[in-house]
C-alpha cells in the first residue's frame, strides 16, 4: 500500500533518509530521488564544489529549483537535504505535492553517524555538537512543520529502521484515510 503518488523525507542530516529510502522506494515501488544527487547531475560537481563556488545561499537556489521539478513527478520517493525546509516555498511544495515523513535522529546518533564524514560543508570545522545543535533549533520546527509523520530515531540498523518505518508509515496513513 502506497500512502501517496509520493513520499518525501525531511530530516536532519545523519538520519539516514538515504539510506531508508531506497528501501521505502523499492518497498512501495517509488522511483528513489536523492536531491543532493539531483543537484550534483545537473552541476556535474559534488555539493560541496558548489558550496565553495557559491555558497550557501547559490546552493540553497539550485536546491529549490530542483524541489520545485522532483516533486511534481508521480511515483517517487524524494530525500530531501537537511535544510531544505529552511525556504517557505519548499516547504509548502513538499506539503502540496507528497506525503512528508520526518525521520528524526539525536544529537548522539548525528555524531556518531558522521564522524567520519568530510563531505558536508555545513559541519566542517571543529565542533561539530555545536553545529548540528544550532541546525536542530532552527530546522527541527520546520521538520515539524511539513511532517505529516514524525518517526524517532532509534539505535537500529537500516533494515530494521526501514521496517519500522513502513509500519508506522502504514498504520499512520490508514488512521488518516479511515474516516
Amino acid at each position: 500500500m502506497n500512502p501517496s503518488c509520493n513520499l518525501f523525507l525531511v530530516g536532519p542530516t545523519g538520519a539516514g533518509k538515504t539510506s531508508v529510502g531506497r528501501r521505502l522506494a523499492a518497498h512501495y515501488g517509488l522511483a528513489f530521488v536523492d536531491l543532493d544527487h539531483e543537484i550534483e547531475h545537473a552541476c556535474g560537481v559534488p555539493v560541496s564544489r558548489v558550496f565553495e563556488a557559491e555558497g550557501e545561499a547559490g546552493f540553497r537556489r539550485r536546491e529549490s529549483a530542483l524541489l520545485d521539478e522532483c516533486s511534481q513527478r508521480a511515483d517517487v520517493l524524494l530525500v530531501t537535504g537537511a535544510g531544505a525546509v529552511l525556504a517557505t516555498d519548499n516547504r509548502r511544495l513538499l506539503a502540496a505535492h507528497g506525503y512528508v515523513v520526518w525521520l528524526q535522529a539525536t544529537l548522539e546518533q548525528q555524531l556518531e553517524r558522521l564522524r567520519h564524514d568530510t563531505q558536508r560543508p555545513l559541519l566542517a570545522g571543529a565542533d561539530r555538537r555545536e553545529r548540528l545543535q544550532a541546525m536542530a533549533a532552527t530546522r527541527d520546527p520546520l521538520y515539524g512543520e511539513v511532517a505529516d509523520l514524525e518517526i524517532p530515531g532509534l539505535h537500529e540498523g537500516v533494515a530494521a529502521a526501514a521496517a519500522r518505518c513502513i509500519a508506522l508509515i502504514d498504520t499512520h496513513w490508514q488512521r488518516q484515510h479511515a474516516a
